[in-house]
């Protein structure tokens, strides 16, 4: 649960375990960077790709057989034509002719009407107006067919290339969890008052807390007689023993690595504690600075990939009318296996969507009911026994004297 370390400034220890944060630190910020320059890219190719969806919806309309859709979308392909295409003759343009001083008011209207060169023989035009529509006409039909190809290409091509930028954003993303892990490991804490580190003394306290819980077996309890029949707790009891290794020493720098002599104070204690007591206490020890900085990471690129999700699968899982009617809909999102997220189907994952955690209070843990009252003394009970037997194997173990068991 705790496993910390502090060491005086004037010690060469400080100074090593300095540097090496130092170079953590680097590589984090360096591969932060390219995450952010990354998230940019995926941010910008999703908007290309919105706006080449919103085109080839109008190519759609206008290949429609739909006499309505046909029109509505060559309509709206003429209009993206005379401002993009032709809008560059300048005052030759279509637009320039119709509100010029040359008084070719009718050019515009002829031009949204007429689909085909023989429209225009149809339209009563005078011949002025025609000799200028009919090469503008047939210059939009040829870069509305082109246009389509080079458009639906390059959609194609951003589209893979998403594809390829999701995936390097999951691979920076792993990258950069073993070293931020590591930088924050090496943090020390901060202990400058405690009168065992003297900043110029080459000293160093280590803190190391551990825990374990064995869940109590009511069944067997009852079995053995150690509580009454009929006895049934809502929630489940765990027998807790803690060691606390407090250590002061001297580091000693042995060839590449430091060895370390000192004063080591243990602690052992035990305790009983029922499973909601259990999930605060681990919601308290997550408020620890490493999964601070973890959550940092993971606002980086989980969430903003959870922001994003949408558009990506919407563009990587496309697939044609023909597909879909054969093929149930599988996620292929690739970064489904970032931080453990989106590693289900869509279809699935609906079903399951990961709550948000709870807050839990201290306030929110009931009081024990007479049958969870006998259930915890016994947890106490075995708790101690338990705490006793893991410090007398110790003190036996490196060979120091130990005493006869308080419980036999």
């Amino acid at each position: 649960m705790i496993d910390n370390f502090t060491s005086s400034p004037g010690s060469g220890h400080f100074a090593e375990i300095g540097q090496r944060k130092s170079i953590m630190q680097k590589n984090v910020s360096e591969t932060m960077g390219t995450v952010n320059t990354v998230i940019k890219s995926i941010i910008n190719l999703i908007y290309d790709l919105k706006e080449f969806e919103i085109r080839l919806e109008h190519y759609k309309l206008a290949n429609s057989k739909n006499k309505e859709e046909a029109e509505a979308g060559l309509l709206a392909l003429k209009q993206i034509w005379m401002d993009n295409v032709d809008i560059k003759r300048g005052q030759g343009s279509i637009n320039g002719l119709t509100s010029g001083n040359l008084n070719f008011i009718t050019l515009r209207d002829a031009f949204m009407s007429a689909n085909s060169l023989k429209d225009v023989d149809k339209i009563d035009l005078n011949d002025r107006v025609k000799r200028i529509l009919k090469p503008r006409l047939a210059e939009f039909l040829e870069w509305k067919v082109k246009s389509e190809l080079e458009i639906r290409q390059r959609f194609n091509i951003e589209k893979n290339y998403l594809k390829s930028q999701a995936n390097m954003l999951q691979l920076y993303s792993r990258w950069v969890k073993p070293y931020l892990k590591a930088a924050a490991e090496l943090e020390m804490k901060d202990d400058s008052k405690s009168p065992e580190l003297i900043t110029a003394f080459n000293t160093i306290i280590f803190e190391l807390l551990i825990m374990g819980k064995i869940e109590l077996e009511v069944k067997e309890a009852i079995d053995t007689r150690k509580v009454p029949k009929g006895i049934k707790p809502k929630r489940k009891y765990y027998s807790v023993v803690t060691v606390n290794f407090h250590f002061r020493g001297i580091p000693q720098k042995v060839g590449q690595h430091y060895v370390f002599g000192g004063r080591a104070t243990v602690n052992f204690k035990a305790y009983a504690l029922n499973e909601q007591e259990i999930d605060f206490f681990n919601h308290e020890l997550k408020k620890s600075e490493i999964n601070d900085m973890f959550r940092l990471i993971e606002g980086t690129t989980t969430e903003s990939l959870d922001e994003m999700k949408k558009d990506i699968d919407h563009f990587i899982n496309e697939k044609s009318e023909a597909q879909k009617e054969k093929e149930k809909p599988v996620d292929t999102n690739p970064f489904t296996a970032l931080f453990g997220l989106f590693g289900k189907s869509e279809e699935k994952s609906k079903k399951e969507e990961k709550k948000p955690e709870e807050k839990i209070e201290l306030d929110d843990i009931k009081k024990d009911s007479f049958a969870e009252r006998l259930i915890r003394k016994l947890a106490e009970d075995n708790a101690s026994e338990t705490c006793y037997t893991i410090f007398d194997v110790y003190k036996k173990a490196h060979g120091m004297a130990s005493h006869d068991s308080p419980f036999e």
